[in-house]
């Protein structure tokens, strides 16, 4: 086993696909590639350990596990993904918004929020159009701040979100 590995999941991985063998004892190369085949399963049983390679020491495999993860469509992996936005990487924290963006899941809310602030503009951005699919309305007014970010990029994304979101609130009024 790995180390760091969580020892509940070496029963388990007797009875799973290689890929998820190779996720956690292999080079970095083959657990990019392990993470990718995984979340391209739409095998439920995927979802654990791919949450577990968030934690992975290499950023590539956080960031493909993250992506992973989201194309599994599995709410589990929510909490998970909420968590990794506090990656130091900006690149794993913008494939882990895009995994969230997939789910639609209101409870990233406050994450996304706190991303706004973020020193990437990627990941401002990336969280900004999350936000505004989200159509949670607590969004709006830190939106309305972003769009006075000083990267035009970052603008636009801010303002077209808090605008989607203002129309979906005045469409239920």
């Amino acid at each position: 086993m790995s180390p760091g590995m969580n020892a509940s999941i070496e029963p388990f991985m007797n009875d799973i696909p290689a890929p998820v063998a190779a996720l956690f004892k292999s080079t970095v190369q083959k657990r990019v590639a392990a993470a990718s085949a995984l979340g391209n399963s739409k095998n439920p049983a995927a979802v654990s350990p791919l949450i577990r390679s968030l934690a992975d020491p290499h950023a590539k495999v956080r960031q493909e596990s993250a992506l992973a993860l989201g194309r599994l469509d599995d709410a589990e992996a929510v909490p998970a993904l909420i968590s990794a936005l506090r990656d130091p990487e900006p690149a794993v924290r913008t494939a882990v918004i895009a995994a969230i963006g997939r789910f639609r899941d209101r409870r990233a809310t406050g994450a996304l929020v706190s991303c706004l602030e973020d020193p990437d503009e990627r990941v401002r951005i990336g969280a900004a159009e999350v936000l505004g699919r989200l159509g949670d309305p607590r969004a709006i007014g830190p939106l309305e701040v972003l769009a006075r970010d000083r990267f035009t990029g970052v603008r636009d994304a801010a303002e077209h979100a808090a605008g989607r979101l203002r129309n979906k609130r005045a469409s239920f009024r």
